[in-house]
């Protein structure tokens, strides 16, 4: 990679955010973005951060897989030709035939207006619409581009708003056009050998539990694998551990947030549940779990008047604990309000729990003859209780408090239940504040 220290004479500080350009059925933002950085390294330019990569709330419904953005912050003496550039390779490379909705941000000023880091971090856990993203854009004056409805300003100004307090890194790593849309195949073994070496500095690549590799995609899109980690070193020495069965095009590293359970840091009002939205709640277990059909469970968390229903699904593995919950728990869960349909109202799909109380757990049985030592049998409703053997008699039912299978902690999906803003266990105290933009590591390389 050249260096990127080049001396810029009148330059400008110019933020780019990018969002929306992919389908289900192909294309990535983070590839486009990796395509025009590597344009931007043939020009007179000056990166001023690592490639920034977004994830917003991941309940919104329309997202294509983890409703992420991109953003880039870059110093030029010629902003229009950049930006003119840029627009072309959003409308070259968006994959609008099949549904991307690209929108693209510019911003040209080294500080960041609060107003875009409000619009920011209200992306993270709330549904913003195209229409109030366009509103932004013209009560702004902002430069920006778009195709098809431009839901993609949302993310773009979003991501240039958006305020690190905790990142990660991920380095996502391409395919060949010529291999776009075939099976990935790499060696298992080499990614087992990758988590074992570089744990906990990487995170989410293999899940020992359920024997599945974690860093590839299933999707049509470009990516070939995403390493998820601390630093830079981490996940380029993570990367060069392992064994692709197929020629790869480069890579490049994000600073992110994935890791940082950043949507669920917004706590949630309990009168006002919107669809859609991505929260927690702290509130007592108020009704017995129940276990449907499929294996998911189902209880109610009371908070102050209100009850909302809780749901917890079989793939997150922490069902088990759901169902040893009991009326009196308090809880702290985080997740996403579910739509209301004709058949359900409102539910909390859960993302984590974290036993806060454990209520004492008591069960009523029929009492114990002190003679004899043996159980009562009923008389019949309200007519108390006798020993079959002695006559002995009593009035009521015996109190009996039983042990409790889960503890006051915290509970969080199996990895592979994960969602791409999920913090796992090895990150809960884990903060990275500041990481300094070091053009000396390779954070986008070609094969």
């Amino acid at each position: 990679m050249k260096s990127m220290s080049i001396l810029l004479q009148n330059e400008t500080i110019l933020h780019i955010g990018i969002d929306d350009t992919d389908s289900p059925r192909g294309m990535c933002t983070t590839f486009l973005s990796y395509k025009i950085v590597k344009f931007l390294e043939k020009q007179k330019i000056q990166f001023m951060d690592y490639p920034s990569l977004i994830r917003f709330n991941p309940n919104i419904p329309w997202k294509t897989r983890g409703n992420g953005a991109v953003g880039l912050t870059i110093k030029t003496n010629n902003p229009k030709k950049i930006k003119n550039k840029i627009i072309q390779f959003v409308a070259s490379y968006s994959d609008t035939k099949n549904g991307a909705n690209p929108g693209l941000v510019f911003f040209q000023n080294k500080e960041i207006p609060a107003s875009f880091h409000k619009f920011s971090k209200l992306a993270l856990w709330k549904l913003i619409s195209r229409k109030q993203a366009k509103q932004f854009v013209s009560e702004n004056n902002i430069e920006s581009f778009y195709l098809g409805n431009g839901q993609g300003l949302v993310g773009a100004i979003s991501v240039i708003g958006y305020e690190f307090f905790d990142h990660t890194f991920e380095l996502l790593c391409y395919r060949k056009k010529s291999q776009f849309g075939k099976k990935r195949n790499i060696n298992k073994e080499s990614v087992k050998n990758m988590q074992s070496t570089t744990f906990p500095e990487t995170f989410s690549s293999y899940d020992s539990e359920n024997d599945r590799v974690l860093i590839t995609p299933h999707g049509p899109d470009p990516v070939f694998y995403g390493i998820r980690g601390e630093t830079i070193k981490s996940v380029v020495k993570a990367s060069a551990i392992l064994n692709p069965d197929e020629k790869l095009d480069g890579y490049m590293v994000f600073k992110s947030n994935q890791g940082t359970g950043d949507h669920l840091n917004n706590e949630l009002q309990i009168d006002e549940l919107r669809p859609f939205t991505s929260g927690f709640l702290v509130g007592e277990v108020c009704s017995k779990p129940v276990a449907e059909q499929g294996g998911h469970v189902f209880f109610s968390i009371q908070v102050k008047d209100e009850k909302i229903r809780c749901a917890v699904y079989k793939p997150t593995k922490i069902t088990k604990v759901a169902q040893n919950l009991v009326p009196g728990d308090r809880i702290h869960i985080g997740g996403g309000i579910r739509k209301a349909s004709k058949k359900h109202g409102r539910v909390l799909n859960v993302e984590f729990l974290r036993v806060l109380h454990l209520a004492k757990n008591h069960l009523f049985v029929n009492p114990t003859c002190k003679k004899c030592n043996k159980k009562m049998k009923s008389k019949g409703s309200k007519q108390g209780f006798e020993c079959v053997k002695c006559g002995n008699r009593l009035s009521t039912k015996s109190i009996l408090e039983v042990p409790r299978k889960i503890q006051c902690k915290l509970y969080l999906p199996s990895v592979s239940a994960h969602r791409h803003l999920t913090r796992p266990y090895q990150r809960i105290k884990k903060r990275n504040k500041h990481t300094e933009f070091n053009t000396l590591i390779p954070w986008i390389h070609a094969f």
